[in-house]
């Protein structure tokens, strides 16, 4: 059995579990505050492989992210001058109209960034501290909630052990660490497939330029299913297909895939290529997801869940990796509230963050209706204008359910029940007026 470095007795020790877009933050965080970080990830150094594997390539990166970003110096030059700005989303219906709908005021746009890139940026950029020791090639077998003590699996069969004063669970939706936690008695979890899955898609460049306006988050909603796309660097899309898995299975041909897509996408035939479409849709089978909800988010002074590892959510108001950088800011404003003590500091992080990450969870399932059922409907378009004008008459409000999740850090909780509270109170009653005094009745708002 290995033995990992001798710890120094001066500082405590963090060991963050998960190397991937949280861990990898995560471990910037604690570096700067002065403890000796560790991180340790199942796979190989993301950066030295050939093959990154994984999911999709490009994320949509949004205030809450972009803050999490720059209070370790990585929002500008590294991150935001590599994206790519969305200044809305444009909605391409059937005939193939498009239709532009702002995210919120001029100048606000949320950014395309690749996934794999801003991965390798936030691990170089934990490396250059001197008290931070990353390990990969390490898999998790167990750890002790009393002690931190910590035993890892390595290549050809070995064992290394570690200890830490503060575990950070970071490792995805499957995480090894929350494995200590389901065998405790009093904690929550839940976890949901949805029966839709997805599949990724690649539009390459025409001409050497982008098929499409580059600017936008495109977005096809065809009723029980959807398509979106966003733009990546090297000026091709990345389109990802949301469908049930029972849809995917009715199509096993080449002929049966331009017929789908003619039926359903006619204008992305020749965005994509009918020859890429036949070969690309049977490269990869359709990729379930899955939303975590658990509670609490510790054990003790020695445990904490962050990321997809706490709250797994579905990918429709883009705000998975959002949310997760902002577990890892959240945390800090507790530790300086607290003083670095961690047995304050993790259930007030629990007692904090649960009820916003499971209404974005919440929040996630209920925009994938709304893209696909609502986006083409009168009284969705009437209902934003309203969103809109009410807005512009009182800023200060910020009531708008979109641009308080994207462009502000209101807490997500606070977020939705504004919205309902507008949308029923506000929007509902507006909209019932406008509809009587078209028809020449009255109705009595209350």
């Amino acid at each position: 059995m290995e033995e990992s470095a001798l710890r120094r007795e001066d500082k405590k020790v963090v060991a963050v579990v998960g190397a991937g877009l949280v861990g990898a933050l995560n471990a910037c965080f604690f570096a700067k505050r002065g403890f000796e970080v560790e991180v340790f990830e199942t796979r190989e150094d993301i950066r030295k492989a050939k093959v990154v594997k994984g999911r999709s390539i490009n994320l949509a990166l949004s205030h809450r992210g972009r803050t999490a970003l720059k209070h370790v110096g990585m929002e500008d030059k590294q991150i935001v001058s590599k994206g790519i700005p969305m200044n809305a989303r444009m909605i391409h219906s059937l005939s193939g109209k498009q239709s532009p709908i702002p995210y919120g005021k001029k100048g606000q746009y949320i950014l395309s960034v690749d996934r794999a890139n801003l991965n390798k940026e936030l691990l170089t950029a934990a490396e250059t501290y001197p008290n931070t020791k990353l390990n990969f090639d390490h898999k998790l077998q167990d750890w002790s909630a009393e002690t931190g003590l910590m035993t890892f699996a390595r290549p050809h069969g070995s064992k290394t052990q570690t200890q830490a004063d503060l575990i950070v669970g970071c490792d995805g939706a499957f995480s090894a660490v929350r494995k200590q936690f389901l065998r405790r008695s009093r904690f929550n979890y839940s976890q949901t497939y949805i029966p839709h899955g997805y599949m990724e898609l690649t539009m390459r460049p025409r001409n050497g330029e982008f098929a499409m306006k580059p600017n936008y988050l495109h977005i096809w909603p065809r009723n029980t299913f959807m398509m979106i796309a966003l733009p990546n660097l090297d000026k091709t899309f990345t389109c990802t297909l949301f469908m049930p898995f029972e849809e995917f299975e009715k199509i096993s041909t080449g002929d049966e895939v331009i017929e789908f897509f003619q039926k359903y996408f006619p204008d992305a035939i020749p965005l994509i290529g009918a020859a890429t479409l036949r070969r690309d849709y049977f490269r990869l089978p359709a990729q379930a997801m899955v939303s975590v909800k658990c509670s609490p988010y510790h054990i003790g002074d020695k445990c904490v869940l962050m990321g997809d590892a706490a709250h797994a959510v579905v990918p429709f108001y883009g705000q998975g990796m959002n949310a997760g950088f902002e577990d890892c800011i959240v945390f800090d404003e507790i530790m300086n509230q607290f003083n670095e003590d961690f047995s304050a500091v993790l259930p007030e992080y629990s007692r904090v963050r649960v009820p916003d990450d499971h209404a974005i969870a919440d929040l996630a399932m209920y925009n994938y209706v709304e893209k696909n059922r609502k986006i083409k409907s009168f009284v969705h378009f009437f209902l934003k204008l309203l969103d809109a004008l009410i807005n512009s008459f009182h800023p200060s409000a910020n009531i708008d359910q979109v641009f308080q999740v994207t462009f502000t850090r209101t807490r997500y909780h606070v977020a939705v029940e504004r919205w309902h509270w507008q949308d029923k109170v506000i929007n509902r009653g507006l909209l019932l007026g406008a509809v009587g005094a078209a028809a020449g009745g009255f109705y009595l708002l209350i």
